[in-house]
């Protein structure tokens, strides 16, 4: 946790439902943290909200927020267009920025907003939270002690109930292909970070993209639209430790959706899975066989991987929360181990390379993902 007397002040910009149920609980529960101001569209709504919540200042305008003088790191947490002007914002006023993933909309502007805040020598974390969280990183940890032996593949299917034909009027913004905010880029994004930072980086990538919805409807609206999006895709290659894998995320999910992932070694396997892939109530569970008999056991992660303080959210939540935590572990010359603009930009080129392997029906071999 943060070491210093004073606590980062944080300024949120933007409070739509993940700022209210995401990152208002998980700054509340550390004492190294203080939301000091947030802001909206509408100044009346962030007033209201900034009075539920006890945060002293609400604003309009996300300059206001990004220069004020009680606002040491900046939360850009609206949608992902808006994301790139905000970050822009914060570096220009010399705060430290956080920014949900998707970092932007695309590549090259997330490759710009890497070197600018390089340049800057701000500090800067980008929200991807899953790869910090407790079993993620105790999984890092069992496979670098070599409980599989030498890797020789993975598989990981996520699957979600929402992001199907429906969504409701308030996820409009993601209909659009120019936002970023699908299933691959959302979803795939997070937990293919959470994958590949454990079994190591995709090498080569063939992939399918599918759009299985073609006609979306916002629901109560009676209004519909073509899909712009993906809702399907599957993934398979090589990495660059010479193991192959497997990846098929899925949204629509009516049934039984959640994650699992399966690691197979020359000396033990391991299997990860949870019933959900988003608002949960437990961590992801690890079980592992390594034994000569072949027994599979529960590997319960160790009490020593958690740094925040005991709480009843939802797992996603508690997430988040580890992610600020490591933040402030960095003492202001580092992230603590929280990701940052540099790893958004990998992922950025991974969904490239899927996206790119799909429309061309030919494999991509990825280089030069740092």
């Amino acid at each position: 946790m943060n070491n210093n007397a004073t606590p980062i002040r944080v300024g949120l910009v933007g409070v739509g439902n993940w700022a209210r149920y995401g990152h208002i609980p998980a700054l509340r529960l550390l004492p190294g943290f203080s939301i000091t101001a947030i802001s909206s569209r509408s100044e009346t709504r962030a007033s209201a909200i900034a009075a539920d919540h006890g945060i002293p200042h609400a604003f309009s305008d996300p300059r206001t927020l990004v220069e004020h003088p009680e606002v040491d790191l900046v939360a850009v947490l609206a949608p992902a267009p808006e994301h790139a002007a905000a970050v822009r914002m914060a570096v220009a006023a010399g705060k430290a920025v956080y920014c949900e993933w998707p970092l932007t909309v695309s590549t090259a502007d997330s490759t710009e907003l890497l070197a600018l805040v390089r340049r800057a020598g701000v500090r800067h974390v980008v929200g991807l939270q899953r790869t910090v969280g407790p079993s993620a990183r105790y999984l890092r940890d069992l496979l670098s002690e070599d409980y599989v032996g030498q890797l020789r593949s993975v598989r990981m299917h996520v699957s979600v109930a929402s992001f199907g034909s429906v969504r409701p009027p308030d996820l409009a913004w993601t209909l659009p292909a120019e936002n970023f905010s699908h299933v691959l880029s959302i979803y795939g994004g997070h937990f293919m970070d959470m994958l590949f930072r454990a079994v190591g980086r995709p090498r080569t990538v063939g992939a399918v993209v599918a759009t299985q919805f073609p006609l979306l409807e916002l629901s109560g609206t009676g209004k519909t639209f073509a899909s712009e999006t993906p809702d399907g895709v599957m993934v398979q290659g090589t990495l660059e430790n010479g193991a192959l894998y497997q990846v098929q995320i899925e949204g629509g999910k009516r049934h039984n959706a959640g994650l699992q992932i399966d690691i197979t070694g020359t000396q033990g396997d391991l299997r990860i899975s949870n019933e959900k892939s988003f608002v949960t109530t437990h961590d992801n569970i690890i079980e592992g066989a390594n034994s000569s008999d072949g027994t599979w056991r529960i590997l319960p992660v160790p009490a020593r991987y958690q740094r925040i303080p005991d709480s009843s959210l939802d797992v996603s939540v508690q997430d988040l929360a580890h992610l600020y935590a490591s933040f402030a572990e960095g003492n202001g010359a580092g992230n603590g181990g929280a990701p940052d603009f540099s790893d958004a930009v990998v992922l950025h080129r991974v969904i490239d390379a899927i996206q790119g392997s799909s429309a061309t029906g030919k494999t991509v071999e990825i280089g030069g993902t740092r």
